[in-house]
């Protein structure tokens, strides 16, 4: 069985500083990595920066600096904005590398030697906020001005000498694709738009500039760079060495375990991409996920509209495992969603703070209070503990083939599920009026450590620090974490010392209380 696993975040497009749409891309990759590394994969996860285009060079001239010095400034706020995220990514990319531009300038090589490529004459609509060329149909007017339907930028019209990729030539291709590989893209609704959307025809595709300079040259013709799609979903390829393909990254993770992208790329990751790759004979990635937007309000994001949210001033005021776990659980993975302050304090004060905070104090208390400060050793599981030990055993496989196919919205409502069947069972088994019962008394406890450390395991990839505290109880560490040893009902080394710890989340007190 393959045991590698390939998760990259769209590589985002340093024009501004990061806000909570980037933050939240990145935390669910981040969460997909963490799960696969404790479930044993070797895995490879990719973030990184968008650097090249004519957005970019505007707003570097607009602030009077050289585009580079531009892009090195912004796109080193977010590799900072991945160390707070706290993300496990292993590789950061920047476009603006040579390792990468050697890549892009080898991939048009090879469009070019299969005649995917020629040069021709573009006129057409062209939005330089989402660096996409638009179709008649998809623009309105508003207020006299001209504007993509989808992403309400603005538009303009281009005319200018362009090289073109056949991406007409890939139409049938792409649709036998899709029909023989179903889980290609997802969720449903992302991969119905992309059918209908190839069957409606694809018309070839400009695939270079020659209006501005801020990109890496065309070979063989420096009148024109390489158009940034072509030259950004490269990234994925380059990361990994291509086109060494003797290289161990390469031969390790490709293809692509899941694309994750915000859905307004979906058509570039779902259908330019894999034309690229179908043209230049390389496998395509197993999966393109589209999730939805973090909205403000009712409406995406974006600078224009000056309604970003800022994941900084959220983590500084409430904490990142906080924000992590919200994302996660509030967010129904695939759509829209919004960030509301209410219900942020409603899931630190009742699902972290309460049901998992205080489950873990109380348990410990009552262990070093009553059992010596150590495991118990002699215990005998009753009818009642093994229900709700049974319980991880018994859905292990179903929650790996639920991950695989990002069902995040499972994963979680499981963990709530048993965090609230946790502090019942304690609750429900008194262990307080069990003192005359040793045996019995000793059983319940054991039983309520080993749920913290099922429980703690799994909500690791969600909120890796605190669920790392939670562990200190049993001088566990981040090695130890083990996804399949959460079917071991008696996992714990007994006779161990207990650990007291601090306080894992502090409750908020709510203005409206």
């Amino acid at each position: 069985m393959d045991k590698n696993f390939y998760i990259t975040t769209p590589i985002y497009y340093p024009s501004a500083k990061p806000h909570m749409g980037h933050a939240y891309s990145s935390i669910i990759a981040d969460f997909f990595a963490r799960f696969k590394k404790i479930d044993d994969y070797e895995v490879h996860f990719l973030t990184g920066t968008d650097e090249h285009g004519l957005k970019i060079q505007r707003s570097a001239e607009q602030q009077g600096q050289d585009p580079q010095k531009f892009c090195d400034k912004i796109s080193q706020t977010f590799r900072d904005l991945s160390k707070k995220l706290n993300l496990s990514n292993t590789d950061f990319i920047r476009t603006t590398e040579e390792r990468h531009k050697n890549t892009v300038q080898y991939l048009w090589k090879e469009l070019e030697k299969n005649d995917d490529i020629y040069l021709s004459n573009y006129s057409g609509w062209y939005s330089v906020s989402d660096e996409a060329f638009y179709n008649e149909d998809e623009i309105e007017e508003v207020d006299g001005k001209k504007m993509a339907i989808n992403s309400k930028s603005p538009v303009e019209w281009i005319e200018e000498e362009s090289y073109f990729f056949r991406l007409s030539k890939w139409e049938k291709p792409l649709l036998n694709h899709y029909e023989s590989n179903p889980n290609f893209i997802s969720p449903d609704s992302r991969k119905n738009e992309v059918i209908s959307f190839v069957k409606n025809g694809l018309k070839d595709l400009s695939v270079s500039r020659k209006t501005f300079t801020w990109g890496i040259p065309v070979p063989n013709n420096k009148d024109h760079v390489i158009y940034v799609w072509l030259d950004a979903l490269t990234n994925y390829l380059s990361a990994l060495n291509y086109p060494n393909t003797n290289d161990e990254l390469y031969n390790k993770f490709w293809p692509a375990s899941v694309h994750l992208i915000g859905k307004d790329i979906l058509r570039f990751h779902a259908i330019y991409w894999p034309a690229f790759l179908l043209a230049a004979k390389i496998e395509l990635p197993k999966k393109v996920y589209g999730h939805g937007w973090i909205l403000s309000g009712d409406e995406k994001m974006s600078k224009s509209k000056g309604n970003i949210l800022d994941p900084l001033e959220i983590i500084k005021e409430y904490g990142l495992d906080p924000l992590r776990y919200y994302l996660i659980k509030e967010v129904s993975f695939g759509n829209d969603g919004n960030i509301s302050q209410d219900r942020l304090e409603d899931c630190i004060n009742g699902d972290l703070a309460n049901n998992y905070g205080n489950y873990c104090q109380r348990v410990t208390a009552f262990a070093i209070k009553n059992c010596d400060g150590k495991i118990p050793n002699k215990i005998e599981f009753q009818k009642d503990d093994l229900q709700i030990l049974d319980k991880y055993k018994n859905n292990l496989d179903n929650i790996r083939l639920k991950i695989d196919d990002q069902n995040l919205n499972f994963y979680i409502d499981f963990i709530v599920k048993s965090l609230f069947e946790a502090n019942k069972y304690f609750n429900d088994q008194e262990p307080w009026k069990k003192k005359d019962d040793p045996l019995r008394l000793n059983t319940i406890v054991y039983t309520s450590l080993e749920i913290i450390r099922k429980i703690s395991y799994l909500l690791y990839p969600i909120i890796p620090n605190s669920s790392l505290k939670a562990l200190k109880i049993f001088s566990l560490s981040e090695s130890d974490i083990k996804l399949k040893s959460i079917i071991n009902n008696e996992s714990l080394s007994k006779g161990s010392n207990i650990n007291k710890i601090e306080i894992l989340f502090k409750k908020i007190e709510k203005k409206n209380d």
